[in-house]
């Protein structure tokens, strides 16, 4: 990898406050696995380690993922040690179990731009209560949420339209794509262009093969879909922040399937703000609080009546609300 691409890469978060000590570098993890990091430094690539007080230092949260700014001290050529790591500026986070029946927080991504969220026209059939799941997170990661419709070939692209066309109708952008035929590819290539992305979505939606046509030779796994089961098996097994090929740069953060997304810490009362069409009428409920459920005179459901807000959409807010 050149100094131009390394440069441009690390230059793109240099609004971190301070400078790091002599002799340390700042560099950008690319891939995090069993304690090694992979940082690329404007000196090139290093495989660290983390400094054993860090591993002291954060216990509710991952101590450093994929996106993560760090300070880095060299220690033998292509080697060194993680001395810090730099305040995020946006995560990607998702609830995971922990000991004693507890919860922690399992970043998956870290100073990501935008989230890109593949789900499937067929083959897994597309499943809208998931997709909204996803779009909450994103809504309270401060991401900019795109959804990729892949596998067009499958249903054609009338079908495709309208199997997403309520959330186009949000305002979300909707790439529609097909990894077999090519369709939407070099769409899908304008909008990861110059940008830092996190791809994520259930298993066996073609994300591989989808970003193998994006940019041929990524060496992406290709998981074959389970057809007992209509789900795909995880195919990516460590998190990655891939340098793509593309004039104006850009990365994209390919990160093991999840099948389970969990809202980490996330207060109920700030869930109906998650909802875009909920957002008009969430000042003129008649009580303070309304969770839009079973309060009379309120203006969420009265919209809900009118059509306005769509039975799906909000059958999604209750069952997150009640914690389905």
């Amino acid at each position: 990898m050149g100094t131009k691409r390394q440069s441009q890469a690390i230059a793109v978060d240099r609004d971190h406050d301070g400078q790091p000590e002599t002799g340390r570098l700042i560099g950008r993890v690319l891939r995090a696995q069993s304690g090694f990091f992979r940082i690329e430094t404007d000196q090139g690539i290093l495989m660290c380690t983390l400094r054993g007080r860090l591993k002291k230092e954060r216990q509710s949260t991952d101590i450093a993922v994929i996106g993560d700014l760090v300070e880095v001290t060299p220690t033998m050529p292509g080697h060194g040690v993680i001395e810090a790591v730099l305040p995020r500026r946006t995560k990607l986070a998702r609830r995971a179990p922990a000991s004693k029946g507890v919860w922690k927080e399992d970043v998956l991504a870290a100073n990501i731009e935008q989230a890109l969220l593949v789900f499937s026209c067929a083959s897994p059939e597309f499943s809208p209560r998931m997709l909204d799941r996803y779009l909450v997170l994103i809504e309270t990661s401060d991401l900019d949420a795109v959804i990729v419709a892949n596998k067009v070939d499958l249903v054609g692209e009338e079908e495709a339209h309208r199997l997403f066309a309520p959330y186009e109708r949000l305002e979300y952008p909707v790439i529609y794509t097909s990894a077999v035929t090519g369709y939407g590819i070099d769409a899908l290539r304008e909008r990861l262009e110059g940008r830092i992305s996190v791809v994520t979505g259930r298993s066996g939606v073609g994300k591989s093969s989808l970003f193998n046509a994006v940019q041929p030779g990524l060496g992406l796994a290709v998981g074959a879909i389970s057809t007992a089961l209509n789900k795909g098996r995880h195919t990516t097994r460590v998190a990655e922040l891939i340098p793509l090929d593309l004039p104006g740069g850009g990365y994209l953060a390919d990160t093991p399937g999840i099948r389970e997304l969990g809202l980490w810490r996330f207060p109920k009362d700030e869930l109906a703000r998650c909802f875009r069409e909920f957002r008009p009428y969430l000042g003129d409920c008649y009580f303070a609080g309304c969770t839009h459920i079973h309060e009379p005179d309120c203006a969420v459901r009265a919209a809900l009546t009118r059509g306005e807000i769509t039975p799906e959409r909000y059958d999604s807010y209750v069952r997150l609300f009640e914690g389905e």
